[in-house]
């Protein structure tokens, strides 16, 4: 009877659990990094000797870059098994308020993933790979500084990004109005097209498409305090659009 119940483990049901599971504590790993870097290493840093810098950097920040970016990656792969094994996400789930709910934060947290190894990554090397270089005695590489500024933009898109994604896969069955939501086509096409439409224009502005440079649209991004602001006013913006747009 206890082989039987262990083995239990080895079942669809026992996957969803590991996979649930594993989701929550990389994930948690994944964000309290991002907090980290964003809360406490940046504004530390600003206020460091180019020397003291360099050396945490060096030896801080190359190692913490390890744990974020491959969370991020186990967040993902253990979130697409999640799905896969849940039985709850079958058939027309997508079509249901939760579905439609799960799946707006499913889109933020791929597009952080994304952001974590297409654009914070490969300019963090950059900015790791100088310091090295100038504590051995090197010239500074000018392009260090441009590189880190676009490292800062999508991490503090990726904290704007994080509150309203918690939002909607966490608390999805917490909502409050979750029987008054009318999850139609239609209804589900005007959320989505929204939806996207405000995801886009944050993800442009974070990649510096219309410039990089302090100020302007980059506001939200200019110390942790105005992102964090951002964030809370993005995630009551899309609640209200959730309940708003689907209403009955």
């Amino acid at each position: 009877m206890v082989l039987a119940s262990a083995l239990d483990i080895f079942s669809r049901s026992g996957f969803s659990y590991l996979s649930r599971w594993s989701h929550v504590v990389v994930g948690i790993t994944w964000i309290g990094l991002l907090y980290f870097f964003n809360f406490v290493q940046v504004p530390a840093y600003a206020d460091m000797e180019a020397a003291a810098r360099n050396n945490a950097i060096d030896k801080l920040t190359s190692r913490a870059l390890w744990w974020f970016r491959w969370a991020a990656a186990a967040t993902l792969v253990s979130g697409i098994l999640l799905i896969i094994f849940n039985e709850q996400y079958e058939s027309d789930f997508m079509k249901t308020p939760g579905g439609v709910a799960i799946y707006a934060g499913v889109l933020l947290a791929v597009f952080m993933f994304l952001n974590v190894w297409l654009v914070i990554w490969p300019n963090q090397k950059k900015v790791i790979a100088n310091a090295r270089n100038v504590q051995a005695g090197g010239q500074a590489d000018p392009a260090a500084a441009p590189a880190a500024r676009k490292a800062l933009l999508a991490s503090r898109q990726n904290t704007i990004f994080s509150l309203p994604m918690l939002v909607f896969m966490v608390g999805t069955s917490h909502f409050p109005y979750d029987s008054g939501i009318d999850s139609s086509g239609s209804k589900r096409a005007t959320f989505w097209i929204i939806w996207i439409v405000i995801f886009v224009l944050f993800e442009i502005n974070a990649l510096g498409l219309a410039g990089t440079s302090p100020g302007g649209t980059r506001i939200i991004y200019d110390n942790h305090r105005n992102a964090i602001i951002t964030s809370f006013v993005y995630s009551l913006a899309t609640l209200v659009l959730f309940s708003y747009v689907l209403q009955q």
